[in-house]
């Protein structure tokens, strides 16, 4: 298929000095934002608890968080999956069980409130809170008085008469965030209206653990990116390809920044492909400038970079515009980590395409330039 039945004569690397500021301006701005305001990490990265339910009846998204509000669960995503017939939502929020820093005090006052109570101790991250108690205590009546200082209640373990003998050691378990999400929405209903399909739980330290695992994915990919194309091409080609990934990789991570769209696992997997995607349309244009240099030997390396790219410029809108086609199908068709993934996937195609014209190529003609004027040095008479 021929897009353009013309050989162009654009002059892409005349205009590279104003495409490289703009381009560092951006990233610059974006790596800022990163540090400054950082991302919105999904439960993947940061911990939380992931719910699935379907509905009986037609229900909007607005409708179930709504209802969610009213039992007290201010702090929830909501997110339509599916078809819209389907009425199916996924609910996510932060933590994994409901004891938290806001109702931890609460539950410490409620069970200090039994009295000969001491050594009160809340474990947030395993949802626990240990005490000791001179007298002994019933399992219902602690129950009771942590529920009704706001925290729903698993189960109470009598662990026993300490070893010293001076009380009767207890443990309360809290209840996981997805029976909030059950009794908020069933509240005021004689029966559920909705099946809980799924339910899914990160602990923050997981949640630290896939994030750095996914940054190390993506920065071990690029080094074994650099090694192929700087053994496949000329050591002065290699940075050019690297920092054309690193400007692709900061520019789609500046779409997660600035839509506060959620950055988790799919976010690494967009970035990933990006990397390859990126890499690949460098090494078609590297490879047409390979040949591009034996063919028009004496004209400057400038010149012949600028031929390279008008030479393969029918290919790259052909390739780059049949993927932006099928991922504008993905963005109107798909919902929740689909859309984020073709949007993603959109952004870098359009900066992986550019980043190959005007990053990677100006890179390779000022490390052609400094190799030149070194050598110059070399051999000038002293």
């Amino acid at each position: 298929m021929q897009i353009l039945k013309n050989k162009t004569n654009i002059d892409f690397i005349g205009k590279r000095k104003p495409a490289v500021f703009i381009s560092t301006v951006i990233n610059l701005a974006i790596l800022v934002g990163i540090a400054t305001v950082g991302f919105n990490y999904g439960v993947d990265f940061a911990g939380g608890t992931v719910v699935e339910l379907k509905f009986d009846h037609p229900v909007s998204a607005a409708e179930v968080r709504e209802r969610a509000q009213k039992g007290d669960l201010h702090d929830v995503s909501v997110q339509n999956i599916g078809g819209a017939s389907e009425n199916a939502f996924l609910l996510r929020m932060g933590g994994v069980t409901q004891l938290n820093e806001e109702n931890a005090d609460k539950a410490k006052a409620a069970i200090e409130g039994l009295g000969s109570v001491r050594n009160v101790y809340a474990d947030l991250a395993n949802g626990i809170i240990n005490f000791r108690s001179s007298a002994p205590l019933t399992a219902e009546a602690i129950k009771a008085a942590v529920e009704k200082s706001g925290t729903g209640v698993q189960e109470v373990r009598v662990l026993g008469e300490n070893q010293g003998g001076t009380g009767v050691d207890y443990q309360v378990v809290a209840s996981g965030m997805a029976d909030k999400v059950f009794s908020a929405l069933s509240a005021g209903l004689e029966k559920p209206d909705f099946e809980q399909r799924r339910v899914d739980y990160v602990g923050p330290q997981v949640g630290k653990q896939l994030r750095n695992r996914g940054v190390m994915a993506l920065l071990y990919s690029m080094v074994a990116i650099l090694i192929y194309v700087a053994f496949r091409f000329d050591f002065k080609f290699g940075p050019g390809a690297l920092l054309a990934m690193l400007h692709d990789v900061i520019m789609v991570a500046g779409y997660y920044l600035v839509s506060r769209r959620e950055f988790n696992l799919t976010a690494i997997a967009a970035l990933l492909t990006i990397v390859g995607y990126s890499v690949n349309d460098t090494i078609v244009i590297y490879d047409r400038i390979r040949e591009d240099m034996a063919k028009f030997k004496g004209k400057p390396f400038a010149e012949v970079i600028n031929i390279a790219i008008n030479d393969t410029l029918g290919r790259t809108i052909l390739t780059s515009g049949t993927t932006a086609l099928s991922l504008i199908g993905l963005l109107i068709f798909g919902v929740g980590e689909i859309f984020d993934f073709a949007m993603a996937m959109l952004v870098g195609i359009l900066v992986g395409t550019y980043s190959s014209v005007y990053i990677a190529s100006p890179l390779t003609i000022w490390l052609d330039e400094r190799a030149a004027a070194k050598e110059a040095r070399v051999t000038a008479p002293a």
